[in-house]
């Protein structure tokens, strides 16, 4: 009976290792929240992720806004254009994916806090294989560099 309960016991500890294996961890750093105006109609976030195999952030959530899109900013004619990125963003196994201001970024729609700087968002980032990993991200004020004279307060 002892060898059972030895073997058991090995076969238990071995599982949890087997999920991490098939599930890689996604590893998110230098996470923000811009600051936003009272009464602003969005705000964005910007994170790097670096996953350990290659993977997709498909999903972002939030209960700090009506809805949370991931989106890219580019420029058409001189006009700032952004849009939702239905397929989301693809990670590349060690390859570090900053997602910043003018670029891919997490656009927060109907904020329901205030984006105040201090304040703490709570995101929820969804993957194609990796585990969902929830973070609180701070708010804070970023400059941006001059842009032709083109507001980015909303954002």
């Amino acid at each position: 009976m002892k060898p059972f309960l030895t073997a058991l016991a090995f076969a238990a500890l071995a599982v949890p290792s087997l999920a991490a294996a098939a599930s890689p961890a996604v590893k998110v750093t230098d996470a923000w929240c811009r600051a936003a105006p009272k009464g602003a109609l969005a705000g964005g976030c910007y994170l790097t992720l670096t996953a350990g195999a290659d993977d997709r952030l498909v999903a972002v959530e939030t209960p700090a806004a009506g809805r949370a899109e991931i989106h890219t900013m580019s420029m058409d004619g001189g006009v700032m254009r952004m849009r939702k990125l239905a397929d989301g963003v693809a990670l590349a196994a060690g390859r570090p994916v900053a997602l910043k201001p003018g670029a891919e970024h997490l656009m927060l729609i109907g904020p329901t806090i205030a984006l105040a700087p201090g304040a703490k968002v709570a995101l929820t980032l969804r993957f194609q294989s990796a585990q969902p990993i929830t973070l609180s991200v701070p708010v804070r004020t970023a400059s941006m560099p001059s842009m032709g004279g083109m507001s980015m307060e909303h954002h």
